[in-house]
């Protein structure tokens, strides 16, 4: 199988091999809200759709729908709790990975809905952050980073790097991490790899050479 590679979280606990055998999947994560609810339950554990709500600038309505699309798929479940008033749920999974054939025209249109519904959340995120990035105080305030590359690689280098940089990041994902110091919080980091092939030049037709002109 060739082609993309779609991971949230990271953590790869449960690994969909294409998407063509889980079409339904496709409805439950191709949405940037339920999306990032359900990073908020892998991260935080269980909590009520008025927390989720909260934690993704929603309506507790809206967050209670797309809960109940999550929990069609498997992918968040009812949580035990002693209070009947608002039920908390709970993530079923730490982390997806799922494996997209490039070259099988249902999985790539999957992939794009699934892909663009991530980059729309990580918009939402980056110009929220910059909404209230003066409300934010001592170090976080400076260690926030924007950083854009332009490489010239190899398919298998660019490969290299993302998966270099994965290994770097995988420890410290919050919803696996069990040995973070007290003073340790919530942060969003994310990477978006991919060719530019309208940077490159055309390239220009060789001049024939011109014939030596005889002399008079």
């Amino acid at each position: 199988m060739t082609g993309a590679k779609f991971e949230l979280q990271t953590a790869g606990i449960r690994r969909y091999p294409g998407l063509r055998a889980f079409p339904d999947l496709i409805e439950a994560l191709a949405h940037p809200v339920r999306l990032d609810v359900l990073g908020f339950l892998m991260s935080q554990g269980p909590a009520t759709a008025s927390e989720c709500a909260r934690a993704v600038d929603d309506t507790p309505s809206n967050c209670s729908y797309h809960l109940r699309v999550l929990a069609k798929h498997g992918l968040v479940e009812p949580a035990p709790s002693d209070d009947g008033r608002e039920r908390p749920w709970q993530a079923t999974v730490t982390g997806l990975t799922m494996d997209i054939d490039a070259n099988d025209p249902d999985e790539a249109a999957g992939a794009t809905a699934l892909i663009g519904a991530s980059i729309q959340l990580d918009y939402q995120l980056a110009r929220e952050h910059l909404r209230r990035r003066d409300q934010i105080e001592g170090e976080w305030r400076d260690i926030d980073a924007h950083l854009n590359y332009g490489l010239r690689v190899t398919p298998a280098e660019l490969r290299s790097i993302v998966e270099q940089m994965d290994a770097i990041v995988r420890p410290y994902i919050a919803a696996t991490r069990d040995d973070a110091p007290d003073d340790a919080a919530l942060a969003t980091l994310s990477l978006l790899a991919f060719p530019r092939p309208t940077f490159e030049r055309p390239e220009r037709p060789e001049r024939p050479e011109r014939a030596e002109r005889p002399e008079r």
